[in-house]
């Protein structure tokens, strides 16, 4: 039993093994990519972009006011308000 144990344990391998360095890998230069991956990138990009142009909706009907769920506030011209 002892020599199975041996045995699997000596198959394991530690993480440490696998890190060679704490440096991270160096990055390629963008048009050292496949063009898959160049395409990839810039649909990324625009997305981005574009979620930061959006603007948010508008609350229509809401109840003014700050956020009640962020800031407590549940009571609305002395009324508490339950949702």
């Amino acid at each position: 039993m002892n020599n199975e144990t041996a045995s699997v344990n000596s198959n394991v391998v530690s993480l440490a093994d696998y890190q060679k360095s704490d440096a991270p890998a160096p990055r390629k230069k963008f048009e050292d990519l496949p063009p898959a991956a160049q395409r990839a990138l810039l649909e990324a990009e625009a997305r981005r972009e574009a979620e930061q142009q959006a603007e948010t909706a508008k609350e229509i009907g809401g109840r003014g006011g700050k956020d009640p769920a962020r800031y407590g506030d549940w009571e609305i011209k002395g009324r508490t308000i339950d949702f």
